[in-house]
Protein backbone atom coordinates (compact mmCIF):
# COMPACT_ATOMS: atom_id res chain seq x y z
CA UNK A 1 0.00 0.00 0.00
CA UNK A 2 1.42 3.37 -1.03
CA UNK A 3 1.87 6.25 1.40
CA UNK A 4 -0.85 8.23 -0.41
CA UNK A 5 -3.25 5.28 -0.14
CA UNK A 6 -2.48 4.87 3.56
CA UNK A 7 -3.10 8.56 4.24
CA UNK A 8 -6.37 8.49 2.29
CA UNK A 9 -7.49 5.36 4.16
CA UNK A 10 -6.55 6.93 7.49
CA UNK A 11 -8.53 10.10 6.77
CA UNK A 12 -11.52 8.02 5.64
CA UNK A 13 -11.38 5.93 8.81
CA UNK A 14 -11.15 9.02 11.01
CA UNK A 15 -14.14 10.57 9.27
CA UNK A 16 -16.12 7.34 9.78
CA UNK A 17 -15.31 7.46 13.50
CA UNK A 18 -16.36 11.11 13.67
CA UNK A 19 -19.63 10.41 11.85
CA UNK A 20 -20.35 7.43 14.11
CA UNK A 21 -19.87 9.63 17.17
CA UNK A 22 -22.29 12.17 15.69
CA UNK A 23 -24.84 9.44 14.98
CA UNK A 24 -24.71 8.46 18.66
CA UNK A 25 -25.06 12.10 19.68
CA UNK A 26 -28.16 12.58 17.52
CA UNK A 27 -29.78 9.40 18.84
CA UNK A 28 -29.07 10.13 22.51
CA UNK A 29 -29.58 13.89 22.76
CA UNK A 30 -32.93 15.30 23.86
CA UNK A 31 -31.82 18.85 23.11
CA UNK A 32 -34.09 19.28 20.07
CA UNK A 33 -37.04 17.05 20.97
CA UNK A 34 -39.30 19.94 21.99
CA UNK A 35 -40.90 22.13 19.36
CA UNK A 36 -39.43 25.39 20.67
CA UNK A 37 -35.87 24.02 20.72
CA UNK A 38 -36.29 22.60 17.24
CA UNK A 39 -37.60 25.92 15.95
CA UNK A 40 -34.56 27.69 17.40
CA UNK A 41 -32.27 25.18 15.66
CA UNK A 42 -33.93 25.66 12.26
CA UNK A 43 -33.77 29.44 12.52
CA UNK A 44 -30.09 29.25 13.52
CA UNK A 45 -29.19 27.01 10.58
CA UNK A 46 -31.13 29.29 8.21
CA UNK A 47 -29.24 32.37 9.38
CA UNK A 48 -25.85 30.72 9.88
CA UNK A 49 -24.93 30.46 6.20
CA UNK A 50 -21.15 30.71 6.48
CA UNK A 51 -20.92 26.93 6.84
CA UNK A 52 -22.90 23.87 5.79
CA UNK A 53 -26.22 23.11 7.52
CA UNK A 54 -24.57 20.13 9.20
CA UNK A 55 -21.76 22.26 10.63
CA UNK A 56 -24.23 24.99 11.59
CA UNK A 57 -26.04 22.40 13.68
CA UNK A 58 -22.80 21.29 15.33
CA UNK A 59 -22.07 24.92 16.15
CA UNK A 60 -25.53 25.38 17.66
CA UNK A 61 -25.13 22.27 19.81
CA UNK A 62 -21.94 23.67 21.31
CA UNK A 63 -22.77 27.43 21.37
CA UNK A 64 -26.40 28.38 20.62
CA UNK A 65 -25.53 32.07 20.78
CA UNK A 66 -22.70 31.95 18.23
CA UNK A 67 -22.68 34.72 15.64
CA UNK A 68 -19.86 34.02 13.17
CA UNK A 69 -17.16 31.36 13.47
CA UNK A 70 -13.84 30.82 11.71
CA UNK A 71 -10.51 29.10 12.25
CA UNK A 72 -7.70 31.00 14.01
CA UNK A 73 -5.83 31.20 10.71
CA UNK A 74 -8.82 32.75 8.91
CA UNK A 75 -9.54 35.20 11.74
CA UNK A 76 -5.98 36.51 11.51
CA UNK A 77 -5.63 36.41 7.72
CA UNK A 78 -9.01 37.84 6.71
CA UNK A 79 -10.04 39.98 9.65
CA UNK A 80 -6.85 40.87 11.54
CA UNK A 81 -8.14 39.31 14.75
CA UNK A 82 -6.56 36.88 17.20
CA UNK A 83 -8.13 34.38 19.56
CA UNK A 84 -8.55 35.55 23.16
CA UNK A 85 -6.64 33.61 25.83
CA UNK A 86 -8.76 30.83 27.28
CA UNK A 87 -11.31 30.92 24.45
CA UNK A 88 -13.26 27.70 23.96
CA UNK A 89 -12.87 26.09 20.51
CA UNK A 90 -15.87 24.71 18.65
CA UNK A 91 -15.52 21.45 16.71
CA UNK A 92 -16.97 21.05 13.21
CA UNK A 93 -16.33 18.67 10.30
CA UNK A 94 -13.95 19.60 7.50
CA UNK A 95 -13.98 18.30 3.90
CA UNK A 96 -10.54 16.62 3.76
CA UNK A 97 -10.25 15.46 7.35
CA UNK A 98 -12.26 14.48 10.39
CA UNK A 99 -12.66 17.76 12.30
CA UNK A 100 -11.47 21.35 12.56
CA UNK A 101 -11.50 23.90 15.38
CA UNK A 102 -13.21 27.25 15.00
CA UNK A 103 -13.93 30.19 17.30
CA UNK A 104 -16.85 32.59 17.56
CA UNK A 105 -16.31 36.29 16.90
CA UNK A 106 -17.01 36.96 20.59
CA UNK A 107 -13.86 34.97 21.42
CA UNK A 108 -11.60 37.12 19.22
CA UNK A 109 -9.98 40.53 19.62
CA UNK A 110 -8.51 42.90 17.03
CA UNK A 111 -4.80 43.19 16.41
CA UNK A 112 -3.21 46.57 15.73
CA UNK A 113 -4.58 48.22 12.58
CA UNK A 114 -7.29 45.56 12.24
CA UNK A 115 -9.99 46.64 9.74
CA UNK A 116 -13.64 47.08 10.66
CA UNK A 117 -15.59 43.84 10.62
CA UNK A 118 -17.53 43.39 7.35
CA UNK A 119 -21.34 42.95 7.29
CA UNK A 120 -21.14 39.16 6.93
CA UNK A 121 -19.45 39.02 10.34
CA UNK A 122 -21.34 41.76 12.17
CA UNK A 123 -24.75 40.88 10.73
CA UNK A 124 -24.48 37.24 9.58
CA UNK A 125 -28.16 36.51 10.22
CA UNK A 126 -29.61 39.22 8.01
CA UNK A 127 -32.01 37.82 5.39
CA UNK A 128 -33.56 39.54 2.40
CA UNK A 129 -36.18 37.98 0.15
CA UNK A 130 -34.62 37.29 -3.22
CA UNK A 131 -34.86 35.33 -6.46
CA UNK A 132 -33.63 31.83 -7.18
CA UNK A 133 -31.76 32.83 -10.35
CA UNK A 134 -29.79 29.99 -11.97
CA UNK A 135 -30.28 27.83 -8.90
CA UNK A 136 -33.48 26.37 -10.32
CA UNK A 137 -31.85 25.13 -13.53
CA UNK A 138 -28.78 23.96 -11.63
CA UNK A 139 -30.69 21.75 -9.21
CA UNK A 140 -32.75 20.29 -12.08
CA UNK A 141 -29.61 19.47 -14.08
CA UNK A 142 -27.81 17.95 -11.09
CA UNK A 143 -30.82 15.83 -10.16
CA UNK A 144 -30.26 13.89 -13.40
CA UNK A 145 -27.14 12.27 -11.96
CA UNK A 146 -29.39 10.47 -9.47
CA UNK A 147 -31.73 9.28 -12.20
CA UNK A 148 -34.39 11.91 -11.53
CA UNK A 149 -36.45 12.99 -14.54
CA UNK A 150 -38.37 16.23 -14.07
CA UNK A 151 -41.61 16.92 -15.92
CA UNK A 152 -43.82 19.99 -15.73
CA UNK A 153 -47.58 19.45 -15.64
CA UNK A 154 -50.32 22.00 -16.35
CA UNK A 155 -52.49 20.95 -13.41
CA UNK A 156 -54.76 22.62 -10.86
CA UNK A 157 -53.57 24.98 -8.15
CA UNK A 158 -53.91 22.33 -5.42
CA UNK A 159 -51.18 20.17 -6.99
CA UNK A 160 -47.60 21.25 -6.29
CA UNK A 161 -45.54 18.19 -7.11
CA UNK A 162 -44.81 14.52 -6.55
CA UNK A 163 -41.95 12.07 -6.84
CA UNK A 164 -42.15 8.33 -7.47
CA UNK A 165 -39.97 5.50 -8.76
CA UNK A 166 -40.09 4.86 -12.48
CA UNK A 167 -42.97 2.56 -13.40
CA UNK A 168 -42.20 -1.15 -13.55
CA UNK A 169 -41.23 -2.41 -16.97
CA UNK A 170 -40.14 1.01 -18.19
CA UNK A 171 -36.51 1.54 -19.13
CA UNK A 172 -35.05 4.84 -20.30
CA UNK A 173 -32.11 7.17 -19.72
CA UNK A 174 -31.23 10.86 -19.92
CA UNK A 175 -28.10 12.89 -20.58
CA UNK A 176 -26.08 14.32 -17.68
CA UNK A 177 -23.46 16.98 -18.41
CA UNK A 178 -20.10 16.10 -16.85
CA UNK A 179 -17.81 18.72 -18.40
CA UNK A 180 -16.20 19.80 -21.64
CA UNK A 181 -13.93 17.91 -24.01
CA UNK A 182 -11.77 18.95 -26.94
CA UNK A 183 -12.65 22.29 -28.49
CA UNK A 184 -14.76 22.93 -25.38
CA UNK A 185 -17.50 20.65 -26.61
CA UNK A 186 -19.89 19.49 -23.85
CA UNK A 187 -19.44 15.93 -22.61
CA UNK A 188 -22.48 13.94 -21.49
CA UNK A 189 -23.03 10.53 -19.96
CA UNK A 190 -26.20 8.45 -20.06
CA UNK A 191 -27.86 7.98 -16.66
CA UNK A 192 -30.76 5.52 -16.26
CA UNK A 193 -33.99 7.16 -15.12
CA UNK A 194 -35.07 5.82 -11.72
CA UNK A 195 -37.50 8.47 -10.46
CA UNK A 196 -40.13 10.75 -11.97
CA UNK A 197 -40.50 14.18 -10.37
CA UNK A 198 -43.57 16.09 -11.57
CA UNK A 199 -44.19 19.74 -10.72
CA UNK A 200 -46.91 22.25 -11.51
CA UNK A 201 -45.86 24.55 -14.35
CA UNK A 202 -48.03 27.49 -13.23
CA UNK A 203 -46.37 28.80 -10.02
CA UNK A 204 -43.40 31.19 -9.94
CA UNK A 205 -39.84 29.96 -10.35
CA UNK A 206 -39.30 30.37 -6.61
CA UNK A 207 -42.41 28.31 -5.81
CA UNK A 208 -41.27 25.64 -8.28
CA UNK A 209 -37.87 25.54 -6.61
CA UNK A 210 -39.51 25.05 -3.21
CA UNK A 211 -41.57 22.18 -4.63
CA UNK A 212 -38.51 20.51 -6.16
CA UNK A 213 -36.62 20.85 -2.87
CA UNK A 214 -39.54 19.28 -1.01
CA UNK A 215 -39.71 16.28 -3.33
CA UNK A 216 -35.92 15.82 -3.37
CA UNK A 217 -36.00 15.92 0.42
CA UNK A 218 -38.30 12.89 0.41
CA UNK A 219 -35.82 11.08 -1.80
CA UNK A 220 -32.59 12.07 -0.03
CA UNK A 221 -34.06 11.43 3.42
CA UNK A 222 -34.60 7.86 2.24
CA UNK A 223 -38.38 7.83 2.16
CA UNK A 224 -38.43 6.08 -1.24
CA UNK A 225 -35.58 3.70 -0.49
CA UNK A 226 -32.22 4.01 -2.23
CA UNK A 227 -30.35 2.55 -5.19
CA UNK A 228 -27.14 2.64 -3.13
CA UNK A 229 -26.73 3.02 0.65
CA UNK A 230 -23.61 5.12 0.04
CA UNK A 231 -25.71 7.77 -1.70
CA UNK A 232 -28.49 8.13 0.87
CA UNK A 233 -30.11 5.72 3.34
CA UNK A 234 -33.09 3.41 2.88
CA UNK A 235 -35.67 4.57 5.42
CA UNK A 236 -38.87 3.20 3.90
CA UNK A 237 -41.72 2.44 6.27
CA UNK A 238 -41.71 5.71 8.22
CA UNK A 239 -45.03 7.27 9.15
CA UNK A 240 -46.45 9.99 6.94
CA UNK A 241 -46.03 12.51 9.78
CA UNK A 242 -42.30 11.84 10.08
CA UNK A 243 -41.72 11.93 6.33
CA UNK A 244 -43.62 15.17 5.93
CA UNK A 245 -41.98 16.83 8.92
CA UNK A 246 -38.53 15.99 7.56
CA UNK A 247 -39.33 17.18 4.03
CA UNK A 248 -40.85 20.43 5.27
CA UNK A 249 -37.83 21.04 7.52
CA UNK A 250 -35.46 20.59 4.58
CA UNK A 251 -37.56 22.90 2.40
CA UNK A 252 -37.73 25.56 5.10
CA UNK A 253 -33.96 25.69 5.60
CA UNK A 254 -32.87 25.22 1.98
CA UNK A 255 -35.16 27.98 0.70
CA UNK A 256 -34.54 30.54 3.41
CA UNK A 257 -30.77 29.99 3.26
CA UNK A 258 -31.19 31.12 -0.37
CA UNK A 259 -33.39 34.07 0.66
CA UNK A 260 -36.50 32.49 -0.85
CA UNK A 261 -39.83 32.63 0.97
CA UNK A 262 -41.70 29.31 1.03
CA UNK A 263 -44.89 27.76 2.45
CA UNK A 264 -43.02 25.38 4.75
CA UNK A 265 -42.77 28.10 7.38
CA UNK A 266 -46.56 28.06 7.81
CA UNK A 267 -46.63 24.25 7.97
CA UNK A 268 -43.91 24.06 10.61
CA UNK A 269 -45.46 26.89 12.63
CA UNK A 270 -48.54 24.71 13.06
CA UNK A 271 -46.44 21.89 14.49
CA UNK A 272 -43.67 23.77 16.26
CA UNK A 273 -45.65 25.45 19.03
CA UNK A 274 -46.96 25.07 22.55
CA UNK A 275 -43.93 23.06 23.67
CA UNK A 276 -45.05 19.95 21.79
CA UNK A 277 -42.69 17.06 21.11
CA UNK A 278 -41.53 16.84 17.51
CA UNK A 279 -41.80 13.49 15.68
CA UNK A 280 -38.82 11.11 15.99
CA UNK A 281 -37.08 12.44 12.89
CA UNK A 282 -33.48 11.96 11.76
CA UNK A 283 -31.67 15.26 12.24
CA UNK A 284 -28.68 13.81 10.40
CA UNK A 285 -30.75 13.02 7.28
CA UNK A 286 -32.44 16.42 7.38
CA UNK A 287 -29.18 18.37 7.64
CA UNK A 288 -27.38 16.28 5.03
CA UNK A 289 -30.29 16.67 2.61
CA UNK A 290 -30.26 20.45 3.01
CA UNK A 291 -26.52 20.52 2.36
CA UNK A 292 -26.75 18.29 -0.72
CA UNK A 293 -29.62 20.22 -2.32
CA UNK A 294 -27.89 23.50 -1.56
CA UNK A 295 -24.75 22.26 -3.34
CA UNK A 296 -26.84 21.08 -6.29
CA UNK A 297 -28.25 24.59 -6.69
CA UNK A 298 -24.84 26.24 -6.77
CA UNK A 299 -22.44 24.11 -8.82
CA UNK A 300 -22.20 21.22 -11.27
CA UNK A 301 -21.96 17.98 -9.33
CA UNK A 302 -19.74 15.05 -10.24
CA UNK A 303 -21.34 11.84 -11.52
CA UNK A 304 -22.19 9.21 -8.93
CA UNK A 305 -19.88 6.24 -8.74
CA UNK A 306 -21.24 3.26 -10.71
CA UNK A 307 -23.64 1.05 -8.80
CA UNK A 308 -22.21 -2.24 -7.62
CA UNK A 309 -25.63 -3.69 -6.92
CA UNK A 310 -29.07 -2.37 -7.70
CA UNK A 311 -31.53 -2.04 -4.84
CA UNK A 312 -35.30 -2.18 -4.70
CA UNK A 313 -37.22 1.09 -4.65
CA UNK A 314 -40.70 1.76 -3.30
CA UNK A 315 -43.37 1.70 -5.97
CA UNK A 316 -45.95 4.04 -4.41
CA UNK A 317 -45.48 7.71 -5.34
CA UNK A 318 -45.09 10.40 -2.69
CA UNK A 319 -47.22 13.48 -3.23
CA UNK A 320 -47.70 16.01 -0.46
Amino acid sequence: MSEKTRVTHSISSEKDVAKHALDELFSLTSQYKTSEAYKDLLQFVVRFRSYSPFNAMLTHIQMPGAGFVASPHRWLRDYGRRIKPGARPLIILQPMGPVMFVFDVSDTEPTEDAPELPPEVEKPFEITEGKIGRGLESVIDNAKRDGIRLTESNTGSQFAGSISPLAKGVSCSQKFLVGTGKKRNPVFIDVPVKYDLVINSKPSREAQYATIVHELAHLYCGHLGTPNEKWWPDRRGLSRDIMEFEAESVTYMACLRSDIANPSEKYLAGHVKDGKQIPPISLECVMKSVGLIESMSKRRMKPREPLKQEGEVQQAPLSF
